[in-house]
């Protein structure tokens, strides 16, 4: 129990289920920069920013990815703390990023063409 005396809720989707949304994991791989910005536009900051700094500012995308992560676990009541946003940004960035924009539906639906559970059969 936290403080507020609520329980919090922990992230939908977990850090290393990456491979099961197979569209989401082949952007993220192939262009971070742009899962990034994605991500970042889903709490009101500039998709085009984020996506400049990924490239050309590593330190200064890895410290706003962090506050990114911050917000979008204060937004869904995920419980966590900076160090561990960090820590995660800083050892396993693109599986971050993966998460992230599940949970946020950032590249689109959060459920598309992924693993056997995701994929609807006619």
């Amino acid at each position: 129990m936290y403080a507020g005396g609520s329980k919090r809720a922990s992230f939908k989707y977990r850090l290393f289920d990456c491979f099961d949304n197979y569209s989401v994991c082949i952007m993220t791989f192939l262009c971070p920069c742009y899962t990034a910005g994605k991500v970042a536009e889903t709490t009101g900051r500039s998709c085009w920013l984020h996506s400049l700094l990924y490239v050309f500012c590593p330190c200064v995308s890895l410290f706003c990815q962090c506050c990114v992560r911050k917000e979008i676990r204060e937004t869904k009541n995920i419980g966590g703390r900076r160090g561990d946003d960090f820590f995660v940004h800083f050892c396993c960035q693109p599986c971050a990023l993966c998460q992230e924009s599940r949970e946020t539906g950032a590249l689109g639906s959060t459920d598309m063409a992924g693993g056997s559970q995701d994929m609807d059969r006619a």
